[in-house]
C-alpha cells in the first residue's frame, strides 16, 4: 500500500529530530526510484540537475515546470521529498506565498526558500524583505495544516559574501519567521560549520556537500542534522556521458562503456 503524503511528512520531521542523514538529489523519476531502492530515507529535488535534464541552465525553469516535476517525484516513491524551490519564483512575499501553496499540493514533505536575487550587483534580498518572504512561505504552508517542513536558506557564501556573522543573523531571523531547518550552502570548513550549528541551536542545520571532503560521520560530529548534495550526482552522471561520448567522437573507441551499470541490474531494480 502506498505511503500517504501525511505519513511522509511526519517521517520527514522525525528524521530532523536526531542523528544525521543524507538527502540525495535525483533529477528524474528513475533516479528517485533507484535511491529509494538503495535504502535512503528521504530525497530532495535539485534545481540544477532538473534544469540540465531538460536542456536548460540552473535557475532557468518556471514554477510550472518545477511543480510538475515535484509531483512526478512525489508520486514515484514512498519517501519524503524535499523541494529545492529556489527563491519561491517570486520577489514579493505574496507571490512567494502563492507559489509555495502550489508546491505543497505536489505532495512534498519539505521545501526551501532562498534569499538570493540572482542579481550580481545585489545578490541577496534586503534582510527585512527576506524575512517577510520566509513568513509568507510559512503562512502558505500552515493554511491547511499541511505539515510541510520549511527550510530557510542564506545564499551569501555562494555569492562570495563570507560574513559569517551576517549569515548567522539571517538564519536566526528565518527561524523566528517560521523556518524549521536552516541552510547556508557554501560553508565548508569545520570551524564555520560548528559555529553555525551552535549559533542556531536547537534548529537543525542542513549542510551542502558537493565535492570530496567531509564524511557523513565528520559532519555528524559537528552537529549537522542533514546533508544534501545538490547537483553533484547529476554532474557525476553528465561526467560519464560526456567522457564516453568524447571518446567515441575523438578516438572512435568505446572503452568507457565498460564503466556502465549493468542493464540487467537496472531492469531488475525497476521491475517491481
Amino acid at each position: 500500500m502506498p505511503v500517504s503524503t501525511q505519513d511522509k511528512r511526519a517521517a520527514f520531521h522525525k528524521l530532523h529530530e536526531s542523528g544525521c542523514f543524507v538527502l540525495p538529489n535525483p533529477w528524474d523519476v528513475g533516479g528517485a526510484r533507484a535511491l529509494a531502492h538503495l535504502g535512503f530515507k528521504a530525497i530532495a529535488s535539485t534545481s540544477a540537475g532538473y534544469a540540465w535534464s531538460i536542456g536548460r541552465s540552473d535557475n532557468k525553469v518556471t514554477v510550472d515546470d518545477v511543480c510538475e516535476h515535484l509531483t512526478a517525484l512525489c508520486n514515484a516513491v514512498d519517501l519524503p521529498v524535499n523541494a529545492d524551490f529556489e527563491g519561491g519564483f517570486a520577489d514579493k512575499p505574496e507571490g512567494v506565498a502563492v507559489n509555495v501553496a502550489r508546491a505543497v499540493k505536489t505532495g512534498v514533505a519539505g521545501l526551501s526558500i532562498e534569499d538570493s536575487t540572482g542579481d550580481k550587483a545585489n545578490p541577496l534580498y534586503e534582510r527585512a524583505l527576506a524575512v517577510e518572504r520566509i513568513k509568507a512561505a510559512r503562512a502558505a504552508i500552515d493554511t491547511d495544516n499541511s505539515g510541510v517542513l520549511l527550510v530557510g536558506r542564506c545564499e551569501a557564501f555562494l555569492w562570495g559574501i563570507t560574513d559569517l556573522t551576517m549569515v548567522i543573523d539571517r538564519l536566526n531571523a528565518y527561524a523566528e519567521a517560521g523556518a524549521d531547518c536552516l541552510y547556508a550552502p557554501g560553508i565548508k570548513s569545520k570551524e564555520h560549520i560548528a559555529v553555525v550549528v551552535k549559533a542556531v541551536h536547537p534548529k537543525p542545520v542542513n549542510l551542502l556537500i558537493g565535492s570530496p571532503g567531509l564524511s557523513v560521520a565528520e559532519a555528524a560530529d559537528l552537529g549537522v542534522r542533514r546533508i544534501s548534495i545538490g547537483g553533484a550526482l547529476a554532474r557525476v552522471a553528465w561526467g560519464g556521458l560526456m567522457k564516453a561520448s568524447r571518446e567515441i567522437l575523438e578516438q572512435g573507441t568505446f572503452t568507457e562503456f565498460g564503466n556502465g551499470f549493468p542493464g540487467g541490474e537496472l531492469n531488475k531494480m525497476f521491475s517491481g
